[in-house]
């Protein structure tokens, strides 16, 4: 896994996961989907490089 996409991944799960707690804090049901989706493709870019570095093996 390169170190910047990793460092991207795990921005896109902080963000996301800030994103979607503030939000559900203040009980915006529509932003707090868009958190949990930027957190989501965070960890789908995770687990991405995850595959390509078993494969580069």
């Amino acid at each position: 896994m390169s170190a910047s996409e990793k460092i991207k991944a795990k921005a896109e799960q902080l963000a996301g996961k800030t994103i979607r707690k503030a939000a559900h804090a203040v009980g915006n049901r529509s932003v707090t989907v868009k958190g949990a989706a930027l957190e989501t493709r965070g960890k789908a870019r995770e687990a991405k490089e995850r595959g390509k570095d078993v494969f580069k093996h």
